[in-house]
């Protein structure tokens, strides 16, 4: 649940577009259809997995040892050229999708929170904009080197365990924000978000030797947040007013 909840509803990359709805009503509908269309994909996925396997075994084709590698094998050596060359298109479209949109986030970040772009002469601006852009698809590729080179489970595994790091100081961030409302101050944040995820990786690593032999699965994600979420008390302002949304005060 609060895997969906930080990776769905807190992803700037979904939820950015309820942004441009007109008003609150818009926005709710907005999400109301994606919930419904969001469903009906993952159980056309789910359903596309499991008849597949269902297929690989009628035909006697042996399962490979990882499950991302299933697929993949039956497309590009058991379906066909048709469904292979497809199957290429289709990676390739989805990859596109997914790393233009947190490529083209990163690019505006670092040059607006870290070049003060807004600063510098027009002319300059999109030579700055295009050299970040490069460098951090460089870094991407780097990233996705290192990832297949370290990583020795499924896609889908190695992304909740990551989501149990990097998405907990959102949630805590989240909660705090939506719960308490309280000024904090705002120069320590970044290293609440910083401290908590190592903390968490401590407490997961010796999980076994602490807690009695219980080992944290994607419940680092809860330990994350709390942690996140008790560092923001602690830099809360307690001379500050609670902050009142115009919309609920009534202004």
């Amino acid at each position: 649940v609060f895997i969906a909840i930080v990776m769905t509803g807190l992803d700037q990359d979904l939820m950015q577009k309820n942004l441009t709805c007109k008003n609150i009503g818009e926005a709710q509908k907005n999400m109301f259809w994606f919930v419904v269309v969001l469903v009906i994909v993952n159980f056309l996925f789910l359903s596309l997995g499991a008849l597949l396997y269902v297929y690989a075994e009628a035909q006697g084709i042996p399962t490979t040892a990882k499950t991302d590698d299933f697929y993949p094998m039956l497309a590009l050596n058991h379906l066909g050229l048709v469904v292979g060359i497809t199957f290429l298109l289709g990676i390739t479209a989805a990859t596109y999708a997914s790393s233009d949109s947190a490529l083209t986030a990163l690019t505006t970040a670092f040059c607006i929170d870290f070049m003060n772009i807004e600063k510098r002469p027009e002319e300059k601006r999109s030579s700055i904009k295009f050299w970040v852009h490069v460098g951090f698809s460089v870094i991407f590729y780097l990233v996705i080197l290192v990832f297949n080179r370290m990583n020795n489970k499924e896609v889908i595994t190695a992304v909740f365990d990551l989501a149990g790091y990097t998405y907990g100081p959102l949630l805590g961030l989240f909660s705090f924000g939506a719960f308490l409302k309280r000024p904090v101050k705002d120069r320590f944040v970044p290293f609440v978000c910083i401290l908590a995820p190592i903390l968490t990786y401590i407490i997961n690593e010796h999980s076994v030797e602490w807690f009695d032999g219980y080992k944290f699965g994607f419940e680092r994600l809860i330990i994350n947040g709390l942690i996140t979420f008790a560092g923001l008390w602690l830099l809360h302002d307690r001379a500050g007013k609670r902050y009142v949304p115009q919309a609920l005060s009534g202004q």
